[in-house]
């Protein structure tokens, strides 16, 4: 029975991975840099256009059956770009533990700059609700800017609204930095050039965490909602302890969009993929 509790945890923390991918890299290093010497948010690359709206919905796959369903939604307001995004368990899995989680987080469309992350997550009995916010976040000069960067913070509220606890923690970030949510979207808004790497601050979890993403092939990828000729791209934490605990990568769609079509993770307890079904 611990062995099967082990596996629906591993699940669970396999759904958030969907949502909030990049975070898995950033876990691997756990004391992070410090927020000074960061690598720089490069900004989205000239002539990339975000959508205005729009709906990306992904299936899940665990071993032989079908775990889970994840949907991103992405709206402009003003100069933010805010993504949304649900994760929950289908079929047998949900029957055995429920997984229903929510993520919010916004970004500066012209800097890549995030203003914060929000979660609300139910996990079997589990009900937690937390916000993160940046300063100063999307308002931070661009790299590169003549003006002269200033170390922002994190301040993190969360409650259990089980145990009706509340905590509140802050950090300092670098002056631009990214969350996990929005950096998938973040990245594809990169030229993506195999064999040119480029790396990312992540602030998450109190800390900055230095990820590298590599830039891998070009490869066709077929999908629910068709096939894709895709570049492949993979997220690791420079302290390199990723490789000891799985790989992950993720399948842009090689036009203008640069769509996340599917993204695979690959762990010590089994392969999850996450196949694109629909673009609305």
């Amino acid at each position: 029975m611990r062995r099967g509790n082990d596996g629906l945890q591993s699940l669970r923390k396999a759904l958030l991975l969907a949502a909030c991918l990049l975070v898995s890299s950033a876990r691997a290093q756990k004391e992070g840099v410090p927020p000074a010497s960061a690598p720089p948010v490069i900004p989205p690359m000239q002539g990339y256009s975000f959508p205005q709206h729009q709906t990306l919905t992904f299936a899940v796959d665990w071993r032989v059956f079908t775990a889970g369903s994840v949907t991103f939604q992405l709206d402009q307001q003003g100069p933010l770009m805010k993504v949304g995004a649900t994760a929950d368990t289908v079929g047998a899995t949900n029957m055995i533990y429920q997984v229903i989680d929510r993520f919010q987080s916004s970004f500066n469309m012209a800097t890549g700059c995030s203003a914060g992350f929000s979660k609300q997550t139910q996990e079997g009995r589990r009900k937690v609700s937390s916000d993160l916010v940046f300063t100063p976040g999307a308002t931070a000069p661009a790299p590169g800017s003549s003006s002269t960067p200033v170390l922002g913070t994190q301040s993190l509220n969360e409650r259990n609204l089980v145990k009706n606890t509340t905590k509140h923690q802050e950090g300092q970030i670098p002056a631009c930095a990214i969350d996990s949510l929005s950096g998938i979207f973040y990245v594809g808004s990169q030229k993506l050039t195999v064999g040119q790497d480029f790396k990312l601050p992540l602030a998450d979890a109190m800390r900055t965490v230095a990820v590298t993403m590599k830039v891998e092939a070009r490869e066709d990828v077929k999908t629910p909602a068709g096939t894709f000729s895709a570049i492949r791209v993979q997220p690791t934490a420079d302290a390199g302890v990723v490789k000891n605990r799985g790989t992950i990568t993720i399948w842009y769609s090689d036009d203008a969009r640069h769509l996340p079509v599917q993204i695979r993770a690959k762990l010590l307890w089994g392969t999850i993929t996450f196949h694109l079904q629909s673009v609305s």
